[in-house]
């Protein structure tokens, strides 16, 4: 790998972090006042200054970055990690204000690679103009979902229709009511074979039978920012035959294409989240007072900042090493880093936004301080797409038959 930055790359940097310094930052206590004035607080894209800052981003060519090909900004893997890590230190704002931010990014990576051109006509393309917003409904509350074949909402043909039954939770911006579109996975044919069962549909906001019910909170935490995580329920939704992406039994296959380049892209913010956890440790161990001296002069408090470095670096090399392989040999060939830095990535910093925590006293469990609510969305990492569990016993059975096959050889 070669560690520096091409040219267009170290331009849209510097681009970024002007707009971090000049814009994000400051609008981040106004976005969150805005919110509180929301007649619903869930549409977090109808803060003014929310559409300030997305006019900004667009005007400086810094929207759907994430995004390869002649629909987003071309960029690779390698390419966007230093990007999306910048925006990672304000993971609440500077993500949507870049039309950049989970569920959207992966909707729109899902529906450019395997929609029809009918669908990408009606809810691509609004997505990607940001007029939109949308939802991924996968998990559900009856079954261990972290095993994607359990999926148990049906998907039955019926004419020209297919009638959907089934509840989801944890479905990432389903209370937005800007959010018009659902990807909804369920079974089509609970007899075919184990990979073979699961189809993907469009489902409208306003059809039928299709109920939104509550907000889940995270650790006490809403995450109104991104539209909350809601339940929802079908009961007899009845959409057009057309609303299916790819055909009957990809469903399987079309979750792994979505959930793949979406937990790097999680992990390259997460980076973003643990830089800006230790500038804010580093400025609290220098200004605050204990026992005669700085923070930053007691041991145990150097010996965190130390630990917090060394760890970032080792995990940015990491994450790094992965996009590189996602460019140059594939998603597929990929898998095992994948899964290394889906496990790596919120551990790590989840241990360093506790140091930070530490170091801030109980101010840091407040909300006058990022890090409380860095923590609970971090947190959730080690769950979404996928549990810690699922992804290590995985890792073991690669590394297993990789050792396997070096000793026959």
């Amino acid at each position: 790998m070669d560690f520096g930055l091409d040219s267009r790359t170290e331009e849209l940097q510097n681009e970024l972090l002007d707009f971090m310094r000049t814009h994000v930052y400051p609008a981040e206590a106004v976005f969150d006042e805005q919110l509180e004035e929301l007649e619903n607080r869930w549409a977090w894209d109808s803060a003014p200054i929310m559409g300030e800052l997305r006019a900004e981003a667009r005007r400086r060519g810094l929207w759907n970055l994430f995004l390869p090909g002649d629909q987003g900004a071309g960029l690779t893997n390698v390419q966007y990690a230093v990007l999306a890590e910048i925006s990672g230190r304000s993971p609440h704002l500077a993500p949507a204000a870049m039309n950049c931010a989970a569920p959207d990014a992966g909707n729109m990576e899902l529906l450019s690679m395997c929609a029809n051109q009918e669908q990408k006509e009606r809810w691509l393309m609004p997505l990607l103009a940001g007029e939109i917003r949308s939802s991924f409904a996968m998990t559900e509350p009856s079954v261990a979902s972290s095993d994607a074949t359990n999926i148990a909402t049906s998907i039955v043909r019926d004419g020209d229709h297919y009638v959907i039954n089934g509840r989801k939770w944890w479905i990432t911006g389903a209370m937005n009511p800007n959010a018009k579109i659902f990807i909804v996975m369920g079974k089509t044919d609970p007899d075919a074979e184990r990979h073979r069962q699961q189809s993907m549909i469009l489902v409208e906001r306003d059809t039928p039978g299709f109920g939104i019910h509550r907000g889940l909170t995270v650790l006490g935490y809403d995450d109104h920012e991104h539209g909350g995580h809601g339940e929802l329920s079908f009961d007899d939704v009845r959409v057009p035959a057309g609303n299916l992406v790819g055909s009957e039994g990809d469903g399987f296959t079309i979750a792994q294409k979505r959930l793949g380049p979406g937990r790097i892209h999680h992990c390259m913010r997460s980076i973003g989240v643990a830089e800006r956890a230790i500038e804010l440790m580093c400025a609290r161990a220098d200004d605050r007072v204990a026992f005669g001296r700085p923070l930053s002069d007691q041991g145990i408090i150097r010996d965190w900042i130390a630990e917090s470095r060394l760890r970032v670096e080792q995990l940015r090399l990491l994450v790094l090493k992965t996009a590189w392989l996602m460019d140059t040999a594939g998603v597929k060939s990929s898998h095992a880093e994948i899964q290394a830095i889906k496990v790596a990535t919120p551990a790590t910093v989840e241990w360093i936004l506790d140091k930070a925590i530490q170091v801030h006293g109980a101010g840091g469990l407040s909300q006058d301080f990022p890090l409380a609510s860095m923590f609970a969305s971090i947190r959730t990492l080690r769950f979404a797409d996928g549990p810690d569990e699922v992804h290590k016993n995985g890792l073991a059975r690669s590394e297993l038959r990789r050792q396997a096959a070096a000793r026959v050889e």
